[in-house]
């Protein structure tokens, strides 16, 4: 299996590169545990996340296990343990320790306390790690890739492109020294001067999903790092070893221990994190409810919480549009990475009387597709686990009982992998109806639903009146619409023959409506901003000549 013996060796929390396992923390002292660490899980018990009939090791305690990471070093006391399979084969590949609530005060504690020391370290120091950390990214993409195709099953071009759009977010973040200047006023009253500036928050929580394993905390910890604070990252369990990788890589770029620091688990660890007093802000991306869920919880508990949730994503494509772009575009961004992809667009709107040309130019475009084990070249992957793989699949049945015309049935495809890989064949769907479920829910997988209407009016009211708001695209050659449509959708990012307009690090990620709970967005100046609150200083140096007794309310002279 390609890629997973690739790059242990430093450091994926698999017990091979450390000494030790970190214990207990009581305040800002850790204490070690003697024995070395196992590379393999000695005791049953695991919890497992997958009931699913499976193909294991012969001996399933010989599989290696991904650890939590704290102050630098694998940590964590739990017995609890869930399986991490291979997409492509169905295989148990290792096991992931779900973290207690003793780990949670270990990992949170080892961030508060390298916080202040982290904090007071010159911006200056601070660029040079964050550039140090950019150089290994660069240089070793290669290898995340690859362990990102082993865990989630995504093709490894995918899995690449996924590090270089994260490697953006570190780019920008080494011109932090820029974006955190101040203003400054010189003698605003006599002798007064007021200048604002910039400062950390502390530990920032970052929640992240199965889907983008490396780009989505790439979304927030370069920032939230080079600004001063600290982090704690909560991959998910699904897939979990990209995060350790990560946090050797920081070590490996001279970050102190403790600034970044990995916390595995499940709803525990989430809890965790969202109650933990010692935790200032929380990033978090997933789905409507669970975001929603997040939020409340966060704010609740005195946090400040970016919450970002799911999408319905619709690609609107008017008469006069080029219908091989549009095309080439639906395809591309329906069925990459098997449509895990809070981008990818769900819903294609076809305006007029050009459904049925679009359709079969779709039709011929997915005919040369080829699903399979995403490190032999295919161009689309299985789904990250079985059992999303049959919820994804029974939405395919319940819009077939509602009435929709299935074009393309991807539920038995021919593929190049393994018979027991978690496996979904790209599908499409037309006459759609607004009330179906294959349209109102996220469905998360290689499912395109295409849904007629008459008129651009129709179209607009369509995207505006569905409660998600986070991506969506226009196809045509008229500026006039395109225009008109970027003005009156509400939809927090657009694309204008872009089918997937994700932005710039410099730009901010993030939708509207029930697609964000939160007013900040995801990197650009509003994650600076996320990551940092003001403070405003005024500063009076007195003449010696000057002194005296008033009481009044002070006034500018």
């Amino acid at each position: 299996m390609l890629g997973l013996g690739l790059g242990l060796g430093l450091g994926l929390g698999l017990g091979m590169s450390q000494s030790h396992v970190r214990g207990h923390a009581t305040a800002c002292s850790v204490q070690v545990d003697s024995e070395p660490a196992r590379y393999v899980a000695l005791a049953g018990g695991a919890s497992v996340s997958d009931t699913r009939p499976m193909t294991l090791s012969p001996d399933l305690t010989e599989l290696p296990i991904v650890r939590s990471w704290a102050d630098g070093a694998l940590s964590g006391s739990t017995s609890r343990l869930a399986d991490v399979y291979d997409p492509a084969t169905g295989a148990v590949s290792k096991r992931v320790a779900l973290a207690d609530g003793a780990d949670v005060d270990l990992v949170v504690n080892a961030a508060a306390c390298a916080f202040p020391k982290w904090r007071d370290t010159s911006l200056s120091r601070r660029v040079a790690v964050l550039f140090a950390f950019r150089e290994l990214l660069n240089a070793r993409k290669q290898e995340l890739a690859e362990i990102i195709t082993a865990e989630h099953g995504k093709v490894l071009s995918d899995a690449l492109g996924e590090v270089t759009r994260g490697l953006e977010v570190a780019e920008f973040a080494c011109g932090i020294p820029h974006l955190l200047k101040g203003g400054f006023s010189e003698g605003v009253s006599t002798n007064v001067d007021v200048y604002s500036i910039r400062q950390p928050v502390g530990v920032s929580a970052i929640i992240s999903p199965f889907n983008f394993p490396s780009m989505v905390p790439c979304w927030f910890f370069p920032i939230a790092i080079a600004v001063g604070n600290t982090v704690v990252l909560k991959p998910s369990e699904k897939d979990p070893s990209a995060a350790n990788w990560l946090a050797a890589l920081w070590q490996e770029a001279g970050l102190p221990d403790g600034v970044f620091n990995v916390l595995h688990g499940d709803k525990l660890a989430v809890d965790g994190l969202l109650e933990h007093p010692k935790v200032a802000t929380v990033s978090f991306v997933g789905s409507t409810p669970v975001a929603r869920y997040v939020y409340e919880t966060g704010t609740g508990h005195g946090k400040r919480v970016q919450a970002l949730g799911g999408a319905k994503n619709h690609m609107t494509v008017l008469p006069d549009a080029d219908l091989d772009l549009a095309a080439d575009a639906a395809v591309n961004s329906g069925f990459g990475s098997a449509g895990e992809r809070c981008m990818a667009i769900s819903a294609l709107v076809a305006v007029d009387s050009i459904a049925d040309e679009l359709i079969g130019k779709i039709c011929a475009r997915m005919a040369t597709l080829r699903t399979g084990d995403g490190r032999r070249g295919c161009d689309m992957g299985p789904l990250v686990t079985a059992a999303h793989r049959d919820k994804v699949t029974s939405y395919v049945e319940n819009g077939v009982a509602a009435g929709a015309r299935l074009v393309v049935d991807g539920r038995a495809p021919q593929v190049d992998g393994e018979p027991d890989g978690f496996w979904l064949g790209p599908t499409l769907f037309d006459e759609v109806q607004p009330d179906m479920s294959i349209y109102t829910d996220e469905i998360f997988g290689p499912v395109l639903s295409v849904l007629r209407v008459p008129s651009y009016d129709a179209a607009l009211e369509l995207v505006n009146n569905n409660p998600y708001g986070n991506g969506t695209a226009i196809f045509t050659n008229d500026g006039g619409a395109a225009r008109r449509y970027q003005n009156e959708v509400e939809v927090g990012m657009v694309g204008i023959n872009v089918p997937i307009p994700v932005p710039m690090a410099y730009y901010s990620f993030g939708g509207w409506k029930s697609s964000l709970f939160g007013d900040a967005h995801a990197h650009g100046t509003e994650g600076v901003q996320f990551f940092t609150r003001g403070k405003v200083v005024t500063s009076r140096w007195l003449d010696p000549s000057h002194g005296g007794l008033n009481l009044g309310f002070p006034q500018n002279q």
